[in-house]
């Protein structure tokens, strides 16, 4: 049966773009948490091995690649007075918030296998609940956009929220929880700094859902609606569709181009205080004040990505701004390694590594927002050539794709400090030149292959303006059919 046509929606408004933007936080919030501080928690706080940290993150990745397409097939077919996206979004405030405070409180003594078991437990548990929110919430945006340059102004605000969350959230941290004492001068070594930031990140994440289900509530009668209930399939039948849907050419580019690109800025994030503790030498505050650089970008990619989109199209200008991200990225180290860049003494040092990160975020973020709106056009695509909605199963392949953030990233990043011998709880001035010298090495040339890599897969995608206005007409033509 034909999916039935929506009443006719009003134009969406400031506040319906702010709503469904502003529950990203909690993806941002559980995003930083993963790619910054968990590596480091569960290493220099509570003492576990780098390798069986990132290994925990890993296997819980795995759980990840089974349990988001799964939630994603339910969003799509899901069918109550709510519509598809709406329960599920308000199911998953309490148990996603909860799993991720009880992440940072693992029980006393616990080490070896436990640990292992535990941070593999929870880090899957606030995984999954916050996938039962993001998936339907990203699978909004088809339907609440369907405008080519409209898709990428409302992903620019989801992205923006996603970094105000997580970015904000470091912040206070590094600021105000991790200020030095007496019994820790160096604040990124405090034991309660991390407890703060799990009880606080863990209510930041249960507001921000509910606020942006609630906020979103009054589009559900603007929304499409699936098959009827009758038309059931076997398990195989799914995972024909499923399989039918995820062939889509454009689509697996934009996954294969994020699923490099992602494990790229996980790597970063994961290394992120590393580098900046005895790479650079900086204190609590240098770093939160180097926190603020994503925010700045964030809030500039709100015009930039939509421009970039307008100039050069959504492919091109995720490709050009893709490279420019990963130049940026390693230019402070590339002229630091040479000698060329002001030593950690220096006052225009901080200066001019925010200036430098915040070019490399700016360029990164644009291109992860035009990449978002490129999906929704790959949906109305996919429906043309299967003859079905599916923004659930996209979103969810979306979903994983960013997740590999915190799984490979992580995971590469622990190995890393493996292989380079960095030691265990050292602390600033402790540790050898040439082993810190030495990791920087090693990430350069493995963050530039994962972006240029990943960039080059965008040349198999195809849709451009023209295709997908053509397809919204052939959409319309459909549903008008359908109707009569």
């Amino acid at each position: 049966m034909t999916v039935a046509s929506p009443a006719v929606p009003p134009k969406l408004g400031f506040f319906a773009r702010f709503f469904y933007g502003f529950g990203s936080i909690a993806y941002g919030v559980k995003d930083i948490a993963f790619r910054t501080y968990l590596l480091w928690y569960y290493n220099y706080i509570i003492g576990a091995p780098p390798a069986l940290v990132s290994a925990a993150i890993m296997v819980a990745l795995i759980f990840d690649a089974i349990s988001d397409p799964i939630i994603g097939q339910i969003s799509d077919q899901l069918r109550t007075r709510w519509g598809r996206r709406h329960p599920l979004m308000y199911a998953s405030a309490i148990p996603a918030s909860l799993s991720f405070v009880l992440l940072w409180f693992p029980p006393p003594g616990l080490e070896g296998a436990a640990l292992f078991v535990y941070l593999v437990v929870l880090a899957t548990a606030v995984r999954t609940f916050i996938t039962l929110y993001e998936i339907p919430s990203s699978a909004l945006a088809p339907e609440l956009a369907p405008g080519y340059d409209d898709r990428t102004a409302i992903a620019s605000y989801r992205y923006f929220f996603g970094y105000l969350g997580g970015i904000g959230l470091s912040f206070i941290t590094l600021f105000y929880f991790m200020r030095p004492t007496e019994a820790y001068p160096v604040g990124q070594l405090n034991p309660d700094a991390y407890l703060a930031f799990g009880l606080f990140g863990g209510g930041l994440m249960f507001f921000s859902v509910v606020a942006s289900t609630v906020g979103t509530h009054h589009r559900i009668k603007y929304l499409r609606l699936q098959p009827n209930r009758d038309e059931r399939k076997s398990a195989f039948q799914t995972l024909a569709m499923m399989a039918r849907t995820f062939s889509n050419r454009n689509f697996l580019a934009i996954l294969s181009f994020g699923i490099l690109k992602y494990s790229a800025i996980g790597l970063t994030s994961a290394l992120a205080l590393y580098f900046g503790t005895f790479f650079w030498g900086f204190s609590n505050i240098q770093l939160a004040i180097l926190t603020l650089e994503y925010l700045v970008a964030a809030s500039l990619a709100l015009a930039v990505a939509p421009w970039a989109s307008r100039l050069m199209g959504k492919r091109n200008a995720a490709f050009v701004l893709a490279v420019l991200a990963v130049v940026m990225g390693a230019l402070p180290f590339i002229l630091r390694l040479n000698g060329l860049f002001f030593e950690n003494d220096d006052p225009r040092l901080l200066p001019a590594v925010f200036a430098i990160g915040a070019v490399y975020s700016l360029c990164g973020v644009s291109s992860a927002i035009l990449v978002h709106a490129m999906i929704g056009d790959v949906v109305d695509d996919s429906s043309l050539r299967t003859g079905r909605r599916a923004e659930g199963l996209f979103y969810a392949a979306n979903s994983f794709m960013q997740k590999s953030v915190s799984g490979i990233g992580v995971f590469a990043a622990g190995l890393l400090l493996s292989v380079v011998g960095f030691p265990e709880k050292a602390r600033p001035g402790q540790v050898p030149q040439d082993v810190i010298n030495t990791l920087a090495i090693w990430y350069i040339p493995i963050l530039m292959a994962l972006y240029i890599g990943g960039a080059s897969f965008l040349y198999f995608y195809r849709l451009r303006r023209a295709d997908h206005d053509a397809n919204l007409e052939a959409i319309r033509q459909q549903e008008t059919g359908a109707a009569e």
